[in-house]
């Protein structure tokens, strides 16, 4: 098959050089046998529309979309937009279907995936996520939908997890028993949070969130989107204060790549070797924590 017949990919963003998402749907293909190119593209902060238009014009398949271009991806695709895309206002998944372009949001489903993975289940689970920008919105749906018993969402800049939870609550007020807010110091409950999900940008800036002490429920996880190959900020300040384990997102990043690729193939590859062989490369070298 020359080249120009390969079904082409990318991942688009900026800064976009770290992204693993090549690698790995690159072992997506070739674990369930379909041929395709996947690169990466870095577009100019002020031009993301016209290199996406492009990229579809010059037979492109499909995009995956990471910082900071997940609400433009939301805001082109708004015609044909998935319900998660919907709900999380921000894109990370583009791709062309009869003619129009379409958008989905993979990030949510795929922490529900790498809870699941890690023997983390929704349901009863009272739940804390640190953060209220792109990355918490994209989650608050499909953790929702999986049955968390209570959400509690805390922000640094309290008014933004207010104004998130408000905008749910207009949409679904069934959610009031389930879904709060605060500030990073309304952080605590009575008896602890089973889980912890830190869902800023502190691990990029090698910082932890400004939190209290005593937020850890027995047998609870801490959970940070970000990766590494060393614990994060976050993982090591969960560790301080009691949790009874710490992963980082690299999980979420494997299994939100592999809805992605079922997305755009038909076919949903299985993400534990390609896990495995990421974190393995992750461990041959030194490594800072990065999104997407």
């Amino acid at each position: 098959m020359n080249h120009n017949a390969t079904p082409r990919f990318a991942v688009i963003g900026n800064p976009v050089a770290h992204s693993r998402s090549p690698a790995i749907h690159r072992m997506f293909g070739a674990q369930t046998g379909i041929a395709l190119d996947y690169d990466r593209i870095a577009a100019p902060v002020d031009q993301f529309v016209q290199t996406v238009e492009t990229f579809f014009a010059e037979g492109g398949r499909g995009l995956n979309v990471t910082v900071p271009f997940k609400l433009d991806a939301w805001q082109i695709a708004r015609e044909h937009l998935s319900l998660r895309a919907q709900q999380a206002q921000a894109v990370n998944t583009l791709w062309m279907e009869n003619g129009s372009l379409h958008g989905c949001n993979t990030d949510g489903p795929g922490l529900v995936d790498d809870l699941l993975r890690l023997g983390i289940t929704a349901p009863h689970a009272d739940i804390l996520i640190v953060g209220a920008g792109g990355a918490s919105r994209g989650v608050i749906g499909p953790l929702l939908l999986a049955g968390a018993r209570r959400l509690r969402i805390v922000n640094r800049t309290r008014h933004k997890a207010v104004d998130l939870v408000d905008w749910w609550l207009g949409h679904d007020s069934a959610l009031r028993d389930r879904l709060s807010a605060g500030g990073l110091s309304e952080a605590e409950r009575p008896g602890g949070w089973d889980l912890v999900i830190n869902a800023s940008a502190s691990s990029l800036a090698d910082a932890a969130p400004d939190l209290p002490g005593g937020l850890y429920a027995p047998n609870a996880l801490a959970y940070d989107m970000m990766y590494s190959t060393n614990p994060t900020p976050f993982m090591r300040q969960a560790a301080a204060d009691g949790a009874h384990r710490t992963e980082d997102g690299l999980g979420m990043l494997v299994a939100q790549a592999a809805i992605s690729f079922a997305i755009w193939h038909g076919v949903k590859p299985a993400t534990e070797p390609v896990l495995q062989a990421i974190r393995a490369e992750l461990e041959a070298s030194l490594h800072t924590p990065k999104k997407g």
